[in-house]
């Protein structure tokens, strides 16, 4: 599939590989990225970038998978398939825990059944035999050493060693004792010599005890004796510890004869902790290189947007820099892509980035592309890049550069990518053209896609005449001489080889010399393509500065939009209370007079009577009246407010309780709101003049909330959304309480929700900054948040 077998190399494959090696927990991962190919086949591509999307997304947006080791089981599995073989304490520690994160990742799926069908089909069908690490954990603990009480026989043993060594411990103290007080011990303390306990004699005493000399210090001043009351309690103790291996072999191998059985399924589980680990290193690569899955098509056609060149993306990600994302389209209509423009402006590398992302996506990887991107199946990718001249074959670069022609030319079909770098160069200008063009033209028939760069005239004409076939150039600031890496379609770019060699330095006399060297059409034609792409630049300029004041005006009118509605919403409620309230008026006053007639009736038209009834109808006339309002003042010097008291807002009828006073600020509590106001815009208020029933609810809800708040929170284990959610509600109120830090407990892991949360808060213009707990106090699995 691909031509030369070097493709890889030359595209930045082989390098794209080593990267997502650095990710892998273990060799059987690693050794599965070695493996990675690119595929022709739709069905495989689809599931292997599914797969690597699933991981990712759980990566960055769920809770962490619980993969903690990764062993090589098959080799354990292989061994303890052999008649007589036993597993070593180590190694059953080595399956006991890789079994263990086999059921929890199998756990962690089950629960989120649905949400990840393509990695659940890895371990669709696999039987659970949680039994195997039960007969492990009865036999090796947590640390992978061997239970004391594995069996009677042990626990005896285990016994009987520890009561022989302490007395053996308890007699050589007695002697050490005893030896010191008699002055025949060197300075120092018991020491240990060839596996046994021994006491520093001073070399003129060791005739004065009894024992065996186990060696002696380098200047002869001292020797180490074991004493002989101590020596058969040393060898007794030696001898059950030879009883103790032997038992401890005997158990490993009933157990391994245990084990024997299930070593099938070991496989099946090795090869489920394998994949996951190789998922796991291509999620982790696309995190780093902000991929994205793009949507893959039977047809043979590309559909690339905003697309970077992973390898220089995380070069500039290094240094702060950005990558000119690339926007280019290969299919029926257009199948083959001539880039030309100048040396160093990026023709190259444009060229490499279609390529090196083909293979990634033919090769179950995602891309750092805009996952709108379309990226089509590919039988056969053809690369022509660099000088392949070889000595050995006798090979000049050009006939280097022949040798792929032919094979393009004969092999090359519908199904074909080809890419060729510098099309046509290695010979005389004036045959390598029409060679290349002849090329160009019998793929063309056979209707392969692909790209090529070059800087040769002729095939640059021949494109803007050949259907299926379409210039393109690399953008070029010839005001300030430098390379845009812009890639435009629809017209050949210039070399700019004048203007080049004119900013290099290049002696203007030669410079001239040169002009009147090469052909008056040519000059013209390289005029024409230089002033155009001066012409280009300048609307592409005016264009990004029109969509900047359309994207103002936009922003604009959408608040403008906001702020009718809001108008015209307060307009409504205004307008409703106020009808309310003229209808409540008139049904009083109604009642009023209709009572007053009634009992003028009543009082057969008495004119005292009469009179009084009328003052009173104009006195109550006169209370529904409305008068304007007198402006209110604001709460006096020597009235001061303080936490506790209920206060009125100046410019409303609205009334809270004070629950802070941060220097010229007070925050108020509203209901289940809170608010903050200058203190020239409150006005304090007798408690008297609050509803009973609200001063409980105030007293029983926000006065509560204040006294139980605390500015810290605990999200561990919990989603990126439900996180975020929960941090936000907090924040909230420490800013509206006042509060100068938060704290944010979110653990280690990976680092992916701590990156989420810092990330998601420096949006706020609130926070001033974040920064990590200290090392002994949890590190970066904490974050302190502050607050201006």
């Amino acid at each position: 599939m691909l031509y030369p077998q070097n493709s890889a190399d030359k595209l930045g494959f082989i390098d794209v590989k080593e990267l997502i090696k650095a990710h892998c927990l273990s060799d059987m991962g690693r050794q599965m990225v070695d493996r990675i190919q690119v595929m022709n086949n739709y069905d495989n591509i689809r599931k292997f970038l599914s797969q690597a999307g699933e991981f990712k997304n759980i990566l960055v947006n769920n809770a962490a998978l619980p993969i903690s080791h990764f062993f090589d089981i098959k080799s354990l599995a292989n061994k303890a398939r052999i008649e007589g073989a036993f597993l070593s304490e180590e190694e059953f520690y080595q399956v006991q825990a890789s079994l263990t994160t086999v059921f929890a990742v199998i756990a962690y799926f089950n629960e989120r059944e649905g949400q990840y069908p393509n990695l659940e089909a890895l371990f669709e069908h696999l039987p659970i035999e949680k039994v195997i690490l039960k007969k492990i954990d009865m036999v090796i603990d947590a640390k992978g050493k061997i239970r004391p009480n594995a069996s009677r026989e042990l626990a005896e043993i285990t016994s009987g060693i520890a009561k022989a060594e302490q007395e053996a411990r308890s007699k050589i103290d007695q002697v050490f004792k005893s030896a010191t007080g008699n002055g025949w011990t060197a300075d120092g303390s018991l020491t240990v010599r060839d596996g046994r306990l021994c006491i520093p004699l001073l070399a003129e005493n060791k005739r004065k005890l009894k024992g065996f000399i186990h060696d002696e210090s380098a200047s002869g001043q001292t020797v180490y004796m074991e004493p002989e009351e101590v020596f058969a309690l040393n060898n007794k103790v030696r001898d059950l510890e030879f009883e103790r291996r032997r038992e401890i072999v005997k158990i490993l191998t009933a157990l391994t004869d245990e084990l024997r059985p299930y070593t099938p399924l070991l496989l099946s589980y090795h090869g489920l902790l394998t994949k996951l680990d190789f998922v796991r290193a291509k999620a982790l690569f696309a995190i780093d290189i902000e991929g994205e899955m793009p949507e893959v098509v039977q047809d043979a056609r590309i559909k690339l947007i905003n697309a970077r060149h992973p390898l220089l993306f995380l070069s500039f990600k290094k240094e702060h820099k950005m990558v000119v994302p690339l926007n280019v389209q290969i299919d029926e209509g257009t199948r083959v892509v001539v880039v030309s423009g100048p040396n160093a402006g990026g023709k190259s590398v444009c060229m490499k980035t279609v390529g090196l992302l083909q293979m990634m996506v033919q090769a179950g990887l995602l891309i750092p592309a805009a996952d709108n991107s379309v990226v089509g199946v590919f039988k056969q990718l053809f690369v022509d890049i660099g000088d392949d001249q070889s000595i050995e074959s006798d090979l000049s670069t050009y006939s280097a550069h022949l040798s792929k022609m032919k094979h393009f030319v004969e092999n090359a079909n519908g199904k074909t990518l080809v890419l060729i770098d510098e099309f046509g160069t290695g010979t005389d200008p004036q045959f390598g053209g029409p060679i290349a063009e002849a090329v160009l033209e019998s793929l063309n028939h056979k209707k392969v896609r692909g790209m090529v760069t070059t800087h040769y005239s002729n095939l640059k004409i021949f494109a803007s005449n050949t259907e299926g076939l379409e210039n393109a150039s690399m953008l070029f600031d010839n005001v300030n001489m430098k390379p845009m890496y812009m890639l435009e379609v629809g017209k050949p770019g210039s070399s700019y080889a004048f203007e080049i060699a004119q900013k290099i330095g290049l002696p203007q006399q030669v410079l001239n010399l040169a002009r009147n060297k090469i052909g008056t059409s040519q000059k013209k034609v390289d005029t024409l393509l230089v002033d155009l792409e001066r012409e280009k630049k300048e609307i592409f300029d005016t264009k990004l500065q029109l969509d900047k004041q359309q994207r103002k005006v936009n922003t604009l009118l959408k608040e403008n939009e906001q702020l009718k509605s809001y108008l015209e919403e307060n307009q409504k409620a205004l307008i409703r209370d106020a009808r309310q309230q003229a209808k409540n008026i008139i049904l009083d006053a109604n009642k009023l007079v209709e009572n007053t007639i009634s009992e003028i009736k009543s009082s057969q038209a008495d004119k005292e009577k009469t009179r009084t009834l009328r003052e009173n109808l104009n006195k109550e006339l006169q209370k529904n009246t409305i008068k304007p309002e007198a402006p209110k003042q604001a709460t006096p010097a020597d009235d001061e407010i303080k936490p506790g008291d209920w206060v009125k807002l100046v410019d409303s009828e609205t009334t809270g309780q004070v629950i802070e006073i941060i220097k010229e600020n007070v925050v108020i509590a509203i209901g289940d709101l809170r608010t903050v106001a200058k203190k020239k815009r409150v006005q304090k208020v007798s408690k008297r003049e609050i509803p009973k029933e609200v001063r409980r609810s105030y007293n029983s809800s926000s006065t509560s909330d204040v006294a139980n708040f605390s500015p810290e929170i605990d999200v561990r284990g919990q989603r990126g959304e439900e996180a975020l959610y929960n941090i936000e509600k907090v924040l909230d109120r420490a800013i509206m309480m006042g509060y100068g830090t938060l704290k944010i407990l979110h653990g280690k892991g990976d680092g992916i929700l701590r990156k989420l949360i810092r990330d998601y808060l420096r949006k706020y213009e609130q926070v001033s900054r974040m920064e990590d707990e200290h090392a002994d106090r949890g590190g970066d699995g904490i974050t302190y948040v502050y607050l201006r």
